[in-house]
């Protein structure tokens, strides 16, 4: 017995921001000195290396579990469930709600448990908790998900995944033009019919890595120094990712009894288009074959990186088929894979 996704949900915020809106930033390096290039060039210069044309950002009266929740209600309302069914709320973000204008993160209650009373759900044994994981949290909650399943414990969960990475980046850090926000669900439930998870693999690089992303101050040294913003040293995060990612890629498709020419699609986390690219050629090295043309959907240069909301968002965005050139269908095997904060990896082998 596995689980597998009998539903699915997203949340698209309508507010979008293309890259002529930091054209009035003033950009600083780490130790507080106007950057020498104009904010054209800063904005092409990212454009090249992410792919980033355009963003979306949560309206103004919006927080995180907000956009949690509508994509939940798509995810329910897709798999035509009764919410009081549920045996677990699973809620992957990082930095909680955020209301607009302000810097303070609120994550009491949980965010899980406000999805829930939204739905209005009085089913007590219907656990509602969050996962803080870096970008793989919603790839981790469906794992988790996946593993009350298995054990009998639960037969039906809902895995969330919802940022709004927009109230915590630092203006004067060209980064900040990555992040986006945004929100994708599942609703899965207890298979024995050959579909569904296959296999999976999680780990934590904390050794040395563990700052590679971070909160830290403002570059602009005028700034409030007690507040923080997310931060990354971008190399290591590429060097990282180039070595560790493909390994985790390639275990978790061995662990499953599946070969690479049985792949129909990768659905990894879209944090940056070329890193995700050489993240892909490097897996397929591994096998010395070749990668297959529109193995790899991107959406990231029209929605930016939303950190945990990424995968679910453009799952849900192929199976609506509301994605030119990429479906998937039944007996599909698609690879999904996330890397972030932590530094965390995760992957997981699917069967439709």
């Amino acid at each position: 017995m596995t689980s597998k996704i009998t539903g699915t949900g997203n949340y698209i915020p309508s507010e979008t921001i293309t890259n002529l809106f930091f054209d009035q930033h003033v950009f600083m390096s780490d130790d507080g000195v106007i950057l020498k290039e104009d904010n054209a060039s800063i904005t092409s210069k990212l454009q090249k290396i992410t792919g980033i044309e355009e963003r979306r950002y949560a309206g103004s009266g919006q927080v995180t579990s907000d956009l949690g929740l509508i994509a939940a209600q798509a995810a329910i309302e897709d798999a035509g469930i009764d919410p009081e069914t549920l045996d677990y709320i699973i809620f992957a973000h990082n930095f909680g709600d955020v209301k607009a204008g302000t810097v303070q993160s609120d994550a009491v209650p949980s965010l899980a448990a406000r999805v829930k009373h939204f739905l209005k759900i009085k089913n007590n044994f219907c656990v509602a908790y969050d996962v803080l994981f870096g970008c793989p949290g919603w790839i981790e909650g469906v794992i988790q998900a996946n593993a009350f399943i298995k054990a009998g414990i639960a037969k039906r969960c809902l895995v969330i995944g919802a940022e709004t990475l927009s109230r915590v980046v630092d203006i004067h850090d060209r980064d900040s033009m990555i992040y986006a926000d945004g929100a994708g669900a599942v609703i899965l439930e207890s298979s024995e019919d050959g579909s569904g998870l296959l296999s999976h693999l999680s780990a934590s690089h904390t050794f040395k890595e563990k700052d590679f992303l971070y909160f830290g101050k403002s570059y602009n040294n005028e700034s409030c120094p007690d507040t923080r913003y997310i931060k990354m040293d971008g190399r290591k995060i590429y060097e990282f990712a180039l070595v560790h990612v493909p390994e985790a890629m390639k275990q978790c498709l061995d662990k499953s009894g599946c070969s690479i020419d049985q792949l129909d699609k990768i659905i990894i986390h879209q944090a940056n288009e070329k890193m995700d690219e050489a993240i892909v050629n490097r897996f397929y090295q591994l096998y010395n074959t070749p990668v297959p043309d529109g193995i790899m959907p991107m959406v990231i240069n029209k929605l930016g990186n939303s950190s945990v909301a990424t995968i679910p968002t453009l799952l849900t965005m192929i199976l609506k088929n509301e994605l030119e050139n990429h479906t998937i269908g039944k007996g599909d095997l698609v690879l999904f894979a996330s890397v972030g904060a932590g530094m965390n990896i995760n992957a997981i082998v699917y069967k439709f």
